[in-house]
């Protein structure tokens, strides 16, 4: 299992890094390049991820940094508000290994022990797959204009079970 910590507000740059190159790593297959400029364009976008970052629960996935002692961020998770998955982002170097499935099922089970029953988020092309595996049902898609290009997203919905959701859970991500 990887490592998980809180995030704190101090993390806000290496998030940005991690936001930026999940994008322009992982969604070339299935964005175009105005596209991809526009959404991780957004990371730079202080108040994006600052806001969410000061105001909701995050976890961050570490691993060891080149400086003794050190650990760099790999992939993070935050829930804003509570009830909501507002990011879910993994480097390009680091995807595949389960981190975000690690961050997921730690987020959905601090929603549980808040009382939440039912979380909601806005699914991209790349997260959807991921969030279905792990329970995650789609409500309905949705067309938007982000950052000045079009985008096709899913609204999903998860129910929280009691047990943690435990069956099917697929632990790649």
């Amino acid at each position: 299992m990887h490592r998980l910590r809180p995030l704190l507000p101090d993390d806000l740059s290496e998030i940005r890094q991690v936001y930026a190159d999940a994008v322009l790593s992982q969604g070339a297959p299935l964005y175009s390049p105005a596209q991809l400029q526009a959404w991780a364009g957004h990371a730079g976008d202080a108040a994006a991820l600052a806001i969410p970052l000061q105001e909701g629960f995050g976890l961050a996935s570490t691993a060891p940094a080149p400086t003794a002692g050190q650990t760099t961020i790999e992939a993070f998770g935050l829930l804003h508000p509570p009830e909501r998955l507002a990011l879910l982002y993994c480097r390009g170097r680091a995807s595949r290994q389960g981190r975000a499935s690690t961050i997921l099922r730690a987020l959905e089970q601090h929603a549980r022990q808040q009382g939440i029953l039912r979380l909601r988020t806005e699914a991209s092309q790349l997260s959807r797959p991921l969030l279905e595996r792990r329970g995650w049902q789609v409500e309905k898609p949705e067309t938007l204009l982000f950052a000045g290009a079009w985008f096709m997203r899913w609204r999903m919905i998860k129910v929280l079970s009691a047990d943690g959701g435990r069956f099917g859970d697929d632990e790649r991500g």
